[in-house]
């Protein structure tokens, strides 16, 4: 796959993924060995998404996602969590991937998390929809 390719599965999956009311693509580029996304969602249970990745090639069928945010807040713009590989606790188990989480008011936990996507986070999201 290339660059170019999971972008359009992206653009693809946010038009018909019936978990997302709606969508606003924020911005994007792509080249022939990357590629960012950047875009805010409205869930159907009115939390919003905002993520960003920036894709690269690998080799002529291998990407990775090199660098990615996903924030989720309710509709009342709490916040609920937050997958990001920012560099700022190298000391996590898995670093630099890690999960932010609410614990009490204005503090939050940080975790050690794992390489995701949107399709990954999404499904995530929906796991906590059930309970």
């Amino acid at each position: 796959m290339k660059p170019a390719d999971y972008l359009e599965s992206v653009r693809n999956f946010l038009l018909t993924d019936l978990r997302i009311a709606s969508h606003q693509i924020v911005r994007e580029f792509e080249e022939a060995n990357k590629a960012y996304i950047r875009a805010r969602l409205t869930l159907s249970d009115d939390s919003l998404l905002e993520f960003s990745e920036y894709i690269e090639a690998l080799s002529e069928s291998e990407i990775r996602i090199s660098d990615y945010s996903y924030h989720w807040q309710d509709k009342e713009g709490n916040f609920l969590r937050r997958w990001d590989n920012s560099p700022h606790f190298p000391k996590l188990k898995n670093a630099p991937h890690h999960v932010h989480t609410p614990t009490g008011e204005a503090e939050e936990e940080v975790a050690p998390g794992g390489p995701v996507n949107i399709f990954q986070v999404m499904d995530e999201i929906t796991a906590s929809f059930d309970k």
